[in-house]
């Protein structure tokens, strides 16, 4: 499990954001993730699906050959009929992330299986008929990435600010410092500050909406939504009752969060090989 990078400490004014305040997409998830091993069918019910075996074998070994800094691998489930791909459906599973990327023809649903750093990506089109339908394995999605990179380079803050938005101005130009400074990787914990509601409502319209929101129940309930502006993304951390307990503004290229780990990395490639013993 990768550490917990910032302090979960409710302080300070504006931690506890009105309802209308807080940046919503989808339900958040409950409850904290731990792996449990999928529902596996008897191995003579399912011989004769050999282009599923197939599939997790290949998947298997990605997992297994995977080294930091490598690139994701891809593999087509296009060609796979109803009952192999629901066995593949069956044995994967969901886990603790899930992500969709919203363009102007085309959206991305991304899943990351019960097995960590295993990821399913589905294309829809603008009637949300299927296009395209792959595995990932790697840390996160090669997609994600892309989409986070595709925004605004540059941030202009405007001269005048809602009334109220008394902290924004400054944060903003830390934002723009960040963005062009070098390093890969800048936390501002707005937990911590005097961070007040009007704030919050005045860098949204700042910063814009970017094209991905992110969910993981990995420590707990956090959202991660992109920016308009590149490597920019604001992350959100959530209680049971869904109060914010930890809302930071993160410039990297992925909130380590939504990461899998290496270690998680191969310890999925010694489970899925668990499974696939089992039904050969």
């Amino acid at each position: 499990m990768k550490p917990f990078p910032i302090p979960v400490t409710v302080i300070g004014p504006g931690s506890q954001p009105d309802e209308e305040d807080t940046l919503h997409y989808l339900s958040m998830p409950q409850g904290m993730h731990t792996f449990h091993t999928p529902v596996l069918p008897e191995p003579e019910a399912v011989r004769d699906l050999l282009a599923a075996r197939e599939i997790l074998s290949r998947a298997r070994e990605a997992l297994d050959n995977y080294r930091a800094g490598d690139a994701a691998v891809c593999i087509d489930l296009g060609g796979l009929d109803q009952e192999n791909l629901v066995l593949v459906n069956q044995l994967l599973g969901s886990g603790e992330v899930s992500a969709s990327i919203s363009q102007s023809t085309l959206t991305t649903e991304i899943q990351e299986s019960v097995f960590a750093g295993l990821w399913r990506v589905r294309y829809f089109d603008i009637n949300h008929t299927l296009v395209a339908d792959h595995l990932e394995a790697g840390p996160i999605p090669a997609s994600l990435l892309a989409a986070g990179k595709n925004g605004k380079t540059g941030l202009q803050a405007p001269d005048q600010i809602i009334p109220g938005a008394v902290n924004s101005q400054a944060l903003l130009s830390e934002i723009a410092e960040q963005m062009h400074a070098a390093g890969n990787y800048y936390v501002i914990n707005l937990t911590l500050l005097p961070f007040l509601p009007e704030d919050g409502i005045f860098m949204d319209q700042v910063l814009e909406r970017g094209k991905v929101v992110i969910l993981s129940r990995g420590y707990g309930n956090c959202r991660i939504t992109a920016t308009g502006l590149s490597r920019v993304w604001w992350v959100q951390f959530f209680n049971s009752t869904e109060s914010l307990i930890l809302n930071t503004i993160e410039i990297t290229d992925m909130p380590e969060v939504a990461l899998a780990a290496q270690e998680d990395i191969r310890d999925s490639a010694l489970r899925l090989a668990e499974v696939i013993e089992w039904i050969a």
